[in-house]
């Protein structure tokens, strides 16, 4: 590689002169901003030229896509251009949104008389708690949405499905607001929203079995008491009598005829004894 010599300046106040001292070749280099990035030593500026010369997606314009909510893969796909050229100019909105998003669970959800004392962060851990759901395995996330403001997304796996609670933040004094923008997001806000079913039905089972239901009464150490439904037991037309002292007693029902059969032999009377006789009597 030959080392030239800057002359001066040329006549069109565009260009560089260079000579080669060794054959006094003379050599015109255009003044342009990349010159001026490699005399100052400007690396990223040099790297932000090449991307602005092999793509038509300038930096100011990858860097508003990462904003909005786009990966760099995305956005280096969208461009055409390697992932790693797409790295440096997302790098620090990356940082941005992870910090908006740790920014965004100190902030108070905003109720219907003011803004909650507990933090996002706070109640959204108790829900998953609730749940019996792994908070550790879920991901926050922020962009900046259509109207410029920040909005923050939480994602977790719950069996198959992939769940997105989404809020609205506004940054301010005491950690700022948000507000439940789809219904994972107001369901997570409110923890005594999930509640345990009280009666189960037996599926698969047959019309006879599938009237029971599981009843618990939620009490610590309570049983679990299984009892068919629509049946009615044997001599249910017998109303139970009332122990509840402050109540009325009722009237008892009237005594049911004795039946003729008996379940005892007959007894004879005396005349019949005396004579050897039995008497037809029934």
């Amino acid at each position: 590689m030959r080392t030239l010599r800057v002359v001066g300046l040329h006549e069109d106040g565009k260009s560089i002169v260079c000579e080669d001292p060794a054959r006094q070749e003379r050599f015109l280099l255009p003044a342009d901003e990349r010159l001026r990035a490699a005399a100052r030593g400007d690396a990223t500026r040099l790297g932000q030229i090449e991307m602005e010369l092999e793509s038509q997606m300038r930096p100011r314009e990858i860097q508003a896509r990462i904003r909005a909510g786009e990966s760099v893969e995305q956005v280096a796909t969208a461009a055409g251009v390697p992932v790693a050229r797409v790295e440096r100019f997302a790098y620090p909105v990356l940082l941005e949104r992870s910090r908006t998003a740790e920014l965004a669970q100190q902030a108070h959800p905003v109720r219907e008389d003011g803004p909650d004392v507990q933090t996002l962060g706070e109640i959204v851990a108790y829900s998953f708690g609730a749940r019996g759901q792994d908070y550790s395995q879920a991901t926050w996330d922020s962009w900046r949405g259509d109207d410029g403001r920040w909005i923050v997304g939480l994602r977790w796996q719950a069996g198959r499905s992939d769940n997105r609670a989404l809020w609205s933040f506004s940054p301010g004094a005491h950690g700022g607001t948000v507000a439940a923008l789809n219904e994972h997001a107001e369901a997570l806000l409110d923890p005594n929203s999930y509640r345990t079913p009280r009666a189960v039905e037996h599926p698969g089972a047959d019309r006879e079995t599938a009237e029971q239901a599981t009843f618990d009464y939620g009490e610590p150490g309570g049983t679990v008491i299984e009892a068919p439904l629509g049946e009615q037991a044997e001599g249910a037309d017998a109303e139970l009598p009332r122990v509840s002292g402050d109540e009325p007693a009722q009237p008892e029902p009237p005594a049911r005829p004795k039946s003729k059969k008996r379940n005892h032999p007959a007894v004879p009377a005396w005349e019949d004894v005396l004579l050897g006789v039995r008497s037809q009597r029934g």
